[in-house]
């Protein structure tokens, strides 16, 4: 489709392994093509140059584009997650190898920063009663992974 954005992610040669990895943590995920070097370079021949991969629908292409570049916080990618299970699973599979941080915030074993947050958190954080909102954030303030249970209960004021 015409127009439909795609993600580039620029790796320091670990596009098709950052791929791969991925694919074993979303669902609805699929390798696409893989673009390798040739004997012109300017990488190993046969080394992938790019690799195209969707995540929860999402297309991506991963670039080995070299060590110029690095990822930052100042880009992240949110995981709106229904309940504790998927915010376990998706922190726990992101964060293997990587850095957990504070708020829901994590970068994986490549750099890329994460953020595995509950649907429910808009509604805590932005309730009308600003008591309740309050202890929410307080709450989440001092969490790395997030608790949802943990952050109702905050919320509700109880504990």
């Amino acid at each position: 489709m015409t127009g439909q954005l795609v993600t580039c992610l620029w790796f320091d040669g670990q596009a098709e392994e950052a791929a791969k990895h991925y694919l074993g943590i979303f669902p609805d995920s699929s390798l696409g093509s893989v673009l390798r070097h040739t004997e012109a370079g300017p990488g190993a021949p046969g080394s992938a140059l790019t690799v195209e991969f969707t995540l929860n629908g999402q297309r991506f292409l991963g670039l080995n584009g070299g060590p110029q570049f690095s990822f930052s916080e100042a880009i992240s990618f949110q995981i709106p997650c229904a309940d504790q299970a998927e915010v376990d699973h998706y922190w726990e599979k992101l964060s293997e190898g990587g850095e957990e941080g504070p708020c829901g915030w994590l970068k994986d074993r490549f750099g890329v920063s994460w953020q595995v947050v509950p649907t429910v958190m808009p509604q805590l954080l932005g309730d009308p009663d600003p008591e309740k909102a309050a202890r929410a954030t307080k709450a989440m303030m001092a969490m790395g992974k997030l608790d949802i249970a943990a952050l109702l209960r905050a919320h509700a004021g109880e504990g």
